[in-house]
């Protein structure tokens, strides 16, 4: 039925500005428009992340559902977790302008939103109304940034770890948006060390007791060169945080883009991302010695392209832009590959292929 509707659907939406089109189908998702739920997952699929249970490895990656509206909704296209955000402490309206673009012969997107965000206030009441939910389905991440005029960013971050810490399965802090000005050189070695010190006691003092802490996570991007990754995988390592996700949008133009919008400003995600966030991935899994749980994020379209993230080093696999193309039916299909890709290679589980190619 997603299917079915998506194809009927695409049509129109592809004339409509993409920002409306992604705004309408929230608004249809809220009111249960193509809403059903998601068939049991192949057990081969099943796999133990930080410590939380994932009835399968793939995600739906923040920047869908920023405001943590349509958490429900979205499981039921079969995602095993669901990332909600980038929130940050207070209300911004993000980047002025037309800020969203599709490039369609590249299967690609580029935003330059810049955190359009409702604040903590609405995001973190609409995940305590969740969890008030016995029956509320799988694991939901929170994805906290910081305002872009504020100076101390670390701050923010404490605010934002600090608020969803009740309400969340796991916690992002993601520093690695292209749109925010001075965001990304906070994943440089200092920088990055004393914002995961302040972001993870942030998250103590909000759990005291260890058993009730989410696993906290770090995003960082995928223009980093190997001096960078080393040192976020040093600091990683040290710090004690849970995990990272590699990687982000990126500010790369490759150059076989084909479309009239390659050269907008902002964050490049979709196809052409898979190459080069699979590779920081890679080294990501081999500096760290596969011992910190990483999320792969960037191009995934695709089975075979979620097994690759996995074989490199990905524990659990995130998707968002290649919905745009193929629409939520995408997500089970992506599901029943992986299963026959891991039986062929002889896996009985998917934690089993984790790192395969690099170890």
């Amino acid at each position: 039925m997603h299917d079915l509707l998506y194809r009927l659907a695409w049509p129109a939406l592809r004339l409509i500005d993409p920002e409306k089109s992604h705004r309408l189908a929230i608004e249809a998702l809220k009111y249960g428009l193509g809403r059903k739920r998601a068939l049991p997952d192949d057990p081969v699929l099943a796999t133990r992340v930080f410590g939380l249970d994932f009835s399968n490895p793939i995600g739906l990656a923040a920047g869908f559902d920023k405001h943590a509206e349509v958490i429900d909704a979205t499981f039921g296209f079969g995602f095993g977790l669901i990332e909600a955000g980038t929130v940050t402490p207070e209300p911004q309206p993000g980047n002025p302008g037309k800020r969203l673009f599709r490039l369609e012969e590249d299967e690609a997107v580029i935003n330059r939103f810049g955190f359009n965000s409702r604040g903590l206030a609405a995001f973190t009441e609409r995940l305590a109304q969740r969890r008030k939910s016995p029956h509320a389905p799988g694991i939901v991440g929170a994805n906290v940034g910081k305002n872009r005029e504020t100076e101390d960013a670390a701050a923010d971050y404490e605010l934002g770890v600090a608020a969803v810490t009740p309400f969340a399965d796991y916690i992002v802090v993601n520093v690695s948006s292209p749109n925010t000005p001075g965001l990304r050189g906070l994943q440089a070695r200092a920088p990055i060390e004393a914002l995961l010190r302040r972001a993870l006691a942030a998250r103590d003092n909000a759990a005291p007791d260890p058993a009730h802490r989410p696993p906290l996570l770090a995003k960082v991007g995928p223009d980093l060169d190997e001096r960078q990754l080393r040192d976020i995988a040093e600091v990683a390592l040290a710090s004690g945080i849970d995990g990272l996700i590699v990687g982000n949008t990126t500010l790369a133009r490759p150059p076989t883009l084909k479309s009239r919008r390659r050269a907008e400003a902002g964050g490049l995600s979709g196809r052409p991302l898979m190459a080069p966030s699979t590779e920081c991935l890679r080294q990501m899994f081999r500096f760290t010695e596969g011992r910190l749980p990483i999320i792969g994020c960037g191009g995934v379209a695709s089975g075979a392209d979620a097994y690759a993230k996995i074989r490199a080093g990905a524990s659990l696999v995130q998707l968002y832009t290649a919905l745009v193309f193929h629409g939520p039916g995408l997500v089970a299909t992506i599901k029943r590959d992986l299963a026959d890709l891991l039986r062929a290679d002889g896996f009985a589980h998917v934690a089993e292929a984790v790192g395969v190619d690099e170890l």
